[in-house]
């Protein structure tokens, strides 16, 4: 009978173990960027901004992935961004490696998975500050659920946010 026991124990035990990372994986990955970063904090001192990746509402250490996309003189570019771990689960500190002149939007990604990603678009000012953060959704049934975000997209919009800005000038 001890036997037994030990055994329903040892199986109830690996069909929790089992099944946990499969439920985890379930619903969407959520970003979001905080600013300013803490000063008093080690970890994110001198960061430009802190991404946050949730799981719902579970921060989850994803991978962070991202580009700085730009406008200067006319001519199109893109920077792969490199993004630090924090004191935090789930936070990641960003650093400022784009120049300063131009336009630039930065297009940031919390990877749950191949193709399931939540992306933040943060377009900066002609000042270098940030001037907009959004997160592209769409509706999945009843559901609020991050929307992919093309290239081409990103694209457009840079090149009209820097039109718009040297006509200003």
């Amino acid at each position: 009978m001890q036997t037994r026991t030990r055994s329903l124990a040892v199986a109830a035990l690996a069909s929790v173990l089992f099944a946990a990372p499969a439920l985890a994986s379930k619903g969407p990955p959520w970003i979001s960027i905080e600013l300013p970063a803490n000063p008093y904090d080690r970890s994110t001192r001198d960061a430009f901004l802190l991404v946050h990746s949730f799981h719902h509402g579970t921060a989850m250490g994803f991978i962070v992935t991202g580009t700085a996309e730009g406008m200067v003189n006319g001519e199109r570019r893109s920077l792969k961004l490199d993004f630090a771990e924090t004191s935090r689960e789930g936070v990641y500190a960003l650093k400022r490696s784009w120049p300063q002149e131009g336009t630039w939007t930065l297009v940031i990604k919390a990877n749950q998975g191949p193709d399931d990603a939540a992306t933040a678009v943060v377009d900066l000012g002609p000042d270098g500050n940030v001037a907009a953060i959004r997160v592209p959704t769409m509706q999945r049934g009843s559901w609020t659920v991050p929307a992919p975000v093309s290239l081409g997209e990103i694209d457009a919009a840079l090149r009209s946010r820097a039109a718009t800005l040297a006509r200003r000038s």
